[in-house]
């Protein structure tokens, strides 16, 4: 299946930033993915190559709370969510990677949640 020119402009775009952005130990890298339906964040230590926090607007107790899992409160509750899960891991400060996605909408959205939350970028 060909790819689309979206998609491929936004790959090489994450390409070019990956080469740029690495998460530590002491400052792990907390990419965003986006699908039509859902949202994802993960905290990446990427010297072990470990997953160390992860959250989903896929996952049930999101479901219940916000109307859609589409849209910028899901995005803002998941970026809280996030952190909250960081901060029990002893994570405070992150390298933030918008995986290729322009810093608008949801990918701001989830941003601005996790900074509430006390997340640092």
């Amino acid at each position: 299946m060909a790819m689309l020119k979206k998609e491929k402009s936004r790959l090489a775009r994450k390409s070019r930033i990956r080469k740029s952005i690495v998460g530590t130990a002491e400052r792990p890298r907390f990419s965003v993915f986006r699908s039509s339906k859902y949202i994802y964040a993960q905290i990446v230590d990427d010297l072990t190559q470990k997953t160390i926090v992860s959250c989903s607007s896929l996952e049930k107790e999101f479901k219940s709370k916000v109307k859609s899992t589409r849209d910028l409160a899901a995005a803002t509750l998941v970026g809280k969510e996030i952190a909250n899960r960081a901060k029990g891991q002893k994570i405070t400060s992150v390298v933030f990677d918008r995986n290729g996605y322009g810093y608008h909408g949801r990918i701001k959205a989830i941003a601005d949640g996790a900074r509430e939350a006390g997340l640092k970028f």
